[in-house]
């Protein structure tokens, strides 16, 4: 019931709520306490019901002091606060929520999935989330639809749809070196051309694959198209669900390259000692400065990391990446043994423990 379909149909049973944008269903020159009964009357809810929910709302949204406020004058994270707040608890049968949640507040996010969790398996309500954060869904949902051109291409268990959509991304990206013709987002002032990624042993010597604990060199080549100052260029490694795991910068070494139109800019990040447990990974490439996106591919390219020989018998990484350390193993006598073999008495050490200072 947002619009109407290209083609075939849509079967609802039951109230529909939705959170596709920031401000949708809201009137600007009203106050957020306004709002919420106009947004309420929109899902079909009677005053009586907004009225008996009104106040989990404001306490969920934490928009007290700004609730008779024009809501024109709330900051887009105030707004999705409320307008979420709303949709979660005017019961709703059907809930759809859209990549609006990403402009919240981390604390609001999860605060969020857990309210989404509680209607869909508490409360026998439908949440339909619409989402690129592979691990929110994977949290969130049971079942995933991976759609492609507009079409469902993979219908089943989260988690497996999730690693098909990874396992596409990885193929697609796999060994990718010309990035002219990539999909990118940015302002166009600058672009990257190519990536290449070079696994090197200790000692230097090219690896055919990355290894647990290589040296990694990638290598990035942008071309410059209008001038761009104190920019920051970024290469960053995502795991096969999309976590990201390393975030190579040159912020971190307080470097800022500037460039003039024309020029060409060719930088090399040496990831030491690169301890990624064996499976896939896709990278990232980022030029910008700080939230302003010059040219941003994702994922640019991807590689394999194999075990490294001494750890093939070891089939079992568990969590998202190795650690060598060293061990030092001491194992102490404890007193019961010590007196079975004639040793210092069991009770010797607890009768100085409970002694009281002054007593005999």
């Amino acid at each position: 019931r947002i619009t109407e379909p290209t083609a075939g149909e849509a079967r609802l049973y039951g109230r529909v709520g939705s959170l596709l944008e920031v401000g949708t269903g809201f009137h600007p020159e009203l106050t957020g306490r306004e709002n919420i009964f106009l947004n309420g009357a929109i899902l079909g809810m009677t005053r009586r019901e907004i009225r008996r929910h009104f106040e989990a709302i404001v306490a969920f949204a934490e928009v007290e002091r700004f609730l008779d406020t024009p809501v024109k004058r709330y900051s887009s994270g105030m707004y999705v606060r409320l307008a979420f707040a709303v949709a979660a608890h005017l019961n709703p049968d059907i809930l759809l929520v859209d990549e609006v949640l990403a402009v919240g507040d981390a604390a609001f996010q999860a605060k969020c999935l857990g309210k989404m969790q509680d209607v869909s398996a508490h409360e026998g309500r439908t949440v339909l989330f619409v989402s690129h954060n592979m691990a929110a869904v994977t949290t969130l949902c049971r079942r995933a639809l991976f759609v492609e051109g507009g079409r469902v291409t993979r219908d089943g268990p989260a988690a497996e749809v999730v690693e098909h959509y990874h396992r596409e991304l990885f193929d697609l990206a796999r060994d990718r070196t010309d990035l002219r013709d990539a999909a990118r987002t940015g302002n166009g002032k600058a672009r990257f051309v190519s990536v290449a990624v070079r696994p090197t042993d200790a000692m230097g010597e090219p690896l055919p694959v990355a290894q647990v604990g290589c040296d990694v060199t990638f290598e990035v080549v942008l071309e410059c198209l209008a001038d761009v100052q104190h920019a920051i260029l970024a290469v960053v490694l995502y795991d096969a669900r999309g976590y990201r795991l390393v975030d190579l910068n040159t912020e971190r070494q307080a470097r800022y390259p500037d460039l003039r139109a024309g020029q060409t800019l060719r930088a090399t990040f040496v990831a030491r000692r690169l301890l990624l447990k064996p499976g896939q990974y896709l990278v990232g490439l980022w030029l910008g400065r700080r939230k302003d996106a010059i040219d941003y591919i994702d994922p640019a390219t991807a590689f394999a990391v194999a075990a490294r020989p001494e750890d093939a018998k070891h089939e079992h990484y568990p969590g998202p990446y190795c650690c060598d350390f060293d061990l030092a193993l001491d194992v102490v006598e404890d007193r019961q043994a010590r007196a079975a073999r004639g040793g210092e008495p069991a009770w010797a050490t607890e009768a100085v423990m409970l002694a009281c200072p002054g007593e005999s």
